[in-house]
């Protein structure tokens, strides 16, 4: 766990380590959502960037007799 201190001016750095893991870049956009009292950023991703990222998802899915 790393701990990160919040500037006068309400601003944080994001260690290199993560940003490292999570690929983030310069100027990349992030959304910032409240869950459960704690805040997390989710990395904003261009759809080209997205292609094949549910690749070998089981899809199958148990029907009920009706909706067969």
């Amino acid at each position: 766990m790393t701990t990160i201190t919040i500037s006068p001016k309400f601003q944080i750095v994001i260690p290199k380590s993560i940003r490292d893991l999570l690929g983030l870049r310069p100027g990349q956009k992030v959304q910032a959502i409240v869950f459960e009292g704690r805040i997390e950023l989710i990395p904003i991703r261009r759809m080209k960037e997205m292609r094949g990222y549910l690749r070998g998802i089981d899809t199958s899915v148990e029907r009920e007799a009706d909706r067969l």
